[in-house]
């Protein structure tokens, strides 16, 4: 079953299960994954997928801080249960450590020297690690690897 598949089965049985917090949020997961295929002209698979789930969750973290700011708790509890639920389609996470060694296997691999090699190496992780990890954690391991 692809993931597409596995999204479309949650939100037939959160429709069953009347849950509106989890379909309205699966619901707004089924509309980005269709404007990307109406968009683009294409289907989408897996790994395109868990990069429309990673860009909502960077959304609603980013949405969550700012509410926080300006005092809304109860936005900011909204935003949280979305994501939640999108949490669930993502694979399981590198850890720190896992991450680094990638990094450094790339660094190894691609001979890159120092920080005007940031581009070309991020290039390279973002194609192995995609969906395995937080991009933002990538980033500063290849910053601390190629300063190091």
């Amino acid at each position: 079953m692809t993931l597409k598949e596995r999204i479309t089965d949650d939100m037939k049985a959160a429709m069953r299960a009347k849950d509106a917090e989890r379909l309205g949020a699966i619901r707004m997961l089924t509309a980005a994954m269709k404007q990307k295929e109406v968009d683009e002209r294409v289907e989408l698979d897996d790994v395109a997928v868990i990069a429309i789930v990673d860009k909502l969750i960077k959304q609603r973290k980013d949405s969550i801080e700012a509410f926080r700011k300006a005092s809304r708790q109860d936005l900011a509890d909204k935003e949280e249960a979305e994501l939640k639920v999108l949490s669930a389609y993502l694979p399981a996470r590198l850890s720190a450590e896992e991450v680094a060694a990638e990094v450094k296997a790339i660094v190894a691999e691609l001979g890159a020297k120092g920080p005007g090699d940031m581009g070309k190496v991020m290039g390279a992780v973002k194609a192995k690690l995609a969906g395995k990890a937080d991009m933002g954690q990538v980033s500063a391991a290849v910053k601390a690897a190629l300063a190091g």
